[in-house]
């Protein structure tokens, strides 16, 4: 006989706990029992003042980072969606069930205020605990590079200072909006000084990963810094893999170390 599902839904009994309800070889079970993550307070409390409202806990930020990289998320708000439907992602972050989540919008302010430094020690750090565990050795490093296509057309290619000074008049209206609407979690004068902080430095994280580009000499000129794509302008001209025709794309440069036990 063929059966039919009935939908009807009834109140958890109170003695269910999300801890109950998420497997115990659950993937995020295990990151949370070798991964400590609690390092990332220190790091970051120099950029918060010492009173006010309560930000989103660093750890969980940083948590939320890695859940976007582990499932392969291209946006915060598509992250914060994943996590409101997955009880393995919510115990992860330590939120209950009934326990409202963060907003994205939260985790983009707090992105753009650590800035690409806090990141690369972030990273540095976790890099330095899979030394330590025996996951990594430095004796074999790995060069790779990759063209990859962009989403892009080469009918979107202006001159590039046309492109930048379109960009820079789109993010006016935000400009102003974040100077009448300033977020309380910090002090103004404390986050402007951070802002100031972040783009004193002209190395490559200060440029927020952006490339140079300035004339490089008279003999050698890149097509990309002239021209630029007004919806992507990361994007470069390139020739094709079969070479016939240009299009928009990356260069991809990888460098990583061995990773694994030797032997």
């Amino acid at each position: 006989m063929m059966g039919k599902k009935e939908r009807n839904f009834s109140p958890l009994p109170r003695d269910v706990s999300l801890e109950d309800l998420v497997p115990e070889g659950n993937f995020y079970r295990r990151l949370e029992s070798r991964l400590d993550l609690s390092f990332v307070r220190d790091l970051v409390r120099p950029l918060y003042a010492g009173g006010g409202r309560p930000s989103v806990d660093p750890v969980v930020f940083f948590k939320l980072q890695l859940v976007l990289f582990f499932e392969g998320l291209r946006s915060e708000r598509e992250l914060m969606r994943v996590a409101a439907d997955r009880l393995s992602v919510r115990w992860y972050l330590g939120y209950d069930l009934h326990e409202p989540l963060p907003d994205h919008s939260n985790l983009t302010r707090t992105r753009e205020r650590f800035g690409l430094s806090v990141f690369r020690r972030f990273f540095e750090r976790i890099v330095e605990e899979c030394a330590e565990a025996g996951l990594v050795w430095g004796e074999e490093l790995y060069f790779d590079a990759t063209k990859v296509d962009a989403n892009a057309s080469l009918d979107s290619i202006a001159p590039r200072f046309t492109v930048e000074a379109h960009l820079d008049g789109l993010f006016e209206d935000d400009d102003r909006a974040a100077v009448a609407e300033p977020d309380r979690t910090l002090p103004t004068a404390v986050d402007e000084g951070l802002k100031t902080e972040n783009a004193s430095g002209e190395d490559w994280i200060s440029r927020n990963g952006r490339q140079r580009r300035e004339v490089k000499g008279v003999w050698y000129r890149r097509t990309a810094d002239f021209l630029a794509s007004k919806t992507d302008p990361d994007s470069s001209p390139m020739k094709r893999r079969d070479s016939k025709g240009s299009h928009l794309g990356y260069y991809a440069h990888y460098e990583s170390w061995t990773v694994g036990r030797p032997g």
